[in-house]
């Protein structure tokens, strides 16, 4: 049995007057069933937040577009009017923004204009290719089965992604907190050894006078290193935003990244298939779908090569072919890309060569977790050890002096 929960509702009571208020109840639908046998017509019914909820408030992300798709494709496929299937989602949503979004989306379908054309209003949200494709599902009559191939391609496509940032931002994580921990001993505890240090009267080992060095010119410096630091990252960043030069150099360097580069390479070919797969599935020709795969393999390497599949096929060239120009596709790709020429079974075979890469990506990022783990312990315990061992090599040599 579903959990009651408090409903925060707004509409108008029996005179027509705008009321608000809550109730109790377990869904928003039947939230407003039960208003409507009290006389009122709820125009809104939104679950009421439990208190402090992070990020709820914030921008909808790929994730929440995803989920949105997937559940208008099951209302769809229930057989639910498209616009009653929006004031569902948008009433079972927690995000206020992502509620609002919907609403805005569905008051422009209602007011007769089409799904794509209402998605294309708000493009931070809705790409090219999603409207693309969701307005091939209108034109073709089978926006529920369009709908339902968006939504499991977003949902490959997010998780593809989220593998990748853990495999990128696990291991830069633990450096930031090996540096700030370096810092914090140099700054706050070697000082303290320093003084004691100081009443010995006798030559420091070179190690620990190499140490106190070092924690000197942190506590001199630490103001000017943290700007040169923020500074740095963030005139990166922005030289990185405008420049596309720098953008194809990086992207050119982390391909040749040990063990990194397999991973980005890896995932950069299934986005490929799977946003080809897709398209050509919906029926979208082959040279207008590779202008849209070309922006989503998240690499300006592929992009390139894509352009130039795009270019060769508009010649007439078969697309193995195209591919095996570029240099830049392994053998089993092609190879199945020829397959699905061979046998008009190209959109299963790019669906199966996504689904091979998209597992291939997924267990490089668990061996890189693995392999990271022990490095990332021995650097830490290097950079840690080593600042101990400096301050205690004096009292070590002290009590050497005094047992003798």
């Amino acid at each position: 049995m579903a959990e009651s929960a408090i409903f925060r509702w707004e509409g108008t009571d029996k005179l027509g007057k705008k009321a608000k208020g809550e109730i109790t109840s377990t869904t928003p639908a039947i939230a407003k069933a039960e208003l409507r046998r009290q006389g009122i017509n709820a125009t809104r019914v939104r679950k009421k937040s439990k208190g402090l909820s992070f990020g709820s408030g914030g921008k909808p992300k790929p994730a929440d577009i995803a989920l949105f798709t997937r559940q208008m494709s099951t209302m769809m496929r229930a057989g639910v009017p498209l616009v009653q299937a929006f004031d569902i989602v948008a009433d079972g949503v927690e995000k206020p923004k992502l509620a609002d979004l919907i609403r805005e989306i569905r008051n422009d379908v209602s007011g007769g204009n089409a799904f794509a054309s209402a998605l294309r209003k708000h493009p931070l949200y809705f790409d090219e290719l999603f409207c693309n494709l969701v307005d091939a599902g209108e034109q073709s009559g089978s926006l529920e089965i369009m709908l339902d191939r968006i939504a499991t391609y977003k949902e490959k496509t997010e998780s593809l992604k989220a593998k990748v940032r853990k495999a990128m931002t696990y291991p830069a994580a633990v450096i930031v907190v090996a540096v700030v921990v370096t810092g914090i001993l140099l700054i706050e505890v070697v000082p303290q050894f320093e003084e004691v240090f100081a009443g010995f009267g006798a030559e420091l080992p070179a190690f620990t006078q190499f140490v106190i060095g070092i924690s000197e010119f942190v506590q001199e410096t630490w103001f000017l290193i943290l700007l040169c630091l923020v500074g740095g990252i963030t005139g990166l960043s922005m030289i990185y935003k405008r420049s596309k030069k720098l953008r194809d150099t990086l992207d050119r360097l982390a391909l040749k990244a040990p063990v990194a580069g397999n991973i980005i390479e890896k995932s950069a070919i299934a986005r490929y298939a799977r946003t080809l797969s897709t398209t050509f599935a919906a029926g979208v020709p082959l040279v207008d779908a590779l202008n849209s795969v070309a922006g989503s393999t998240g690499n300006s390497v592929y992009t390139s090569a894509v352009y130039q599949i795009r270019d060769d096929v508009s010649t007439g060239q078969q697309l193995n072919a195209s591919m095996r120009a570029t240099g830049v596709f392994p053998t089993m790709i092609i190879q199945m890309v020829a397959i699905g020429e061979e046998a008009g079974a190209l959109d299963d075979m790019l669906d199966k060569s996504a689904n091979h890469y998209e597992e291939l990506v997924d267990n490089a990022v668990d061996n890189l977790t693995a392999l990271m783990e022990p490095m990332i312990m021995s650097v830490l315990g290097i950079l840690v050890g080593g600042l101990i061992v400096a301050m205690y090599l004096p009292i070590f040599q002290l009590g050497a002096v005094v047992g003798g």
